[in-house]
């Protein structure tokens, strides 16, 4: 719905997930609304603006399922978006609840060609409070942003992107950001090891005609800080291939293959990352989708294969298995 430069859209959508060698305390099924958001934004004039209200659930594979009223209690409340835009010719400024500009999956499922989020998203922070500057110039595209880091409240984050685009289909961007100060913080929201980080992507885009495919490299680091609890610090390295193809009348089809590998080890006292300090995983989703005017219909079909695990800190009720295979769908639609 549009009313002169005020955009009114939403979504409402349902969840169905269910899975193989579910943790301890969790089960094998979940059902649950995905999305039930409106969204108002302003998009022309000197000053615009974005706001992001309602119900929603942030999937991702080889973690627990986290239910939607509890994903808005524990995570960005009721409202987990919304900022101000000041624009002036091809520079703006954006204040408040921002998206992150770090790696290539976006934080709500409607936004991304997956149901689920995927094990490099695990390590990324999603909605950033703070300020953010952008600039483009002929075929570079900037950001620098302030901001809060993993929802922390605390102002210490770094974060920044440059982006070349070589031409209509493909562009290649370097994005890193971290925490210069430290915090002892650790909430879901705000998880100690991953808000005192470090994080770099470089994120290759190409786009033309049926075929989106993106390929991106993650590198993190955390500190060792014995001040604020990370009595040895460790880091990740990992990569990821985003993959989309558009049939016709409305079908389409993702993959994401993606690997992951965490350093240190049990019994050097290392943070634990992934399944146990110096563990690894791969991952592989694949999600058949079929929109048709407002209404869409999707699964994922993902397994997750943890290598290098620490026994007990892996899937089944005891942690001890290594694989977890997950059957996702989603219904719903976009207003």
């Amino acid at each position: 719905m549009e009313g002169g430069s005020l955009k009114v859209t939403g979504i409402l959508s349902g969840i169905m997930l269910t899975e193989g060698n579910h943790i301890s305390g969790d089960s094998a099924t979940h059902w649950d609304v995905s999305n039930a958001q409106v969204f108002v934004q302003k998009t022309t004039g000197w000053w615009q603006f974005y706001l992001q209200g309602g119900a929603y659930n942030l999937p991702a594979i080889g973690v627990p399922f986290l239910s939607t009223a509890d994903t808005i209690k524990n995570i960005y409340g009721p409202f987990p978006q919304g900022y101000l835009k000041l624009v002036k010719g091809n520079f703006n400024v954006e204040i408040g609840a921002l998206p992150t500009l770090i790696g290539a999956e976006y934080t709500f499922s409607f936004q991304n060609m997956n149901i689920e989020r995927g094990l490099l998203w695990n390590q990324e922070n999603a909605v950033n409070r703070g300020i953010q500057l952008n600039e483009t110039y002929k075929k570079w595209t900037a950001a620098l942003s302030w901001n809060d880091g993993f929802y922390s409240n605390r102002y210490t984050w770094l974060t920044g992107s440059l982006t070349y685009a070589f031409n209509s289909a493909n562009s290649l961007a370097f994005v890193g950001g971290g925490n210069a100060g430290a915090y002892a913080k650790n909430t879901l929201a705000t998880p100690l090891a991953l808000n005192n980080e470090q994080i770099y992507n470089l994120i290759y885009s190409y786009t033309k005609g049926s075929w989106v495919v993106q390929p991106y490299l993650q590198y993190t680091d955390v500190p060792t800080n014995a001040k604020i609890g990370i009595a040895q610090g460790a880091g990740t390295k990992a990569g990821a291939v985003l993959v989309t193809y558009n049939f016709k009348r409305g079908f389409s089809l993702a993959a994401r293959p993606e690997y992951i590998k965490s350093t240190g080890s049990v019994s050097n006292g290392a943070i634990n990352l992934l399944y146990g300090p110096g563990s690894g995983a791969f991952g592989f989703t694949v999600t058949p989708t079929y929109r048709k005017d407002a209404f869409f219909l999707r699964g994922d079909f993902a397994i997750v294969h943890a290598t290098n695990m620490t026994p007990g800190a892996a899937f089944g009720p005891a942690g001890l298995n290594a694989n977890q295979p997950r059957g996702v769908l989603e219904a719903g639609f976009m207003f």
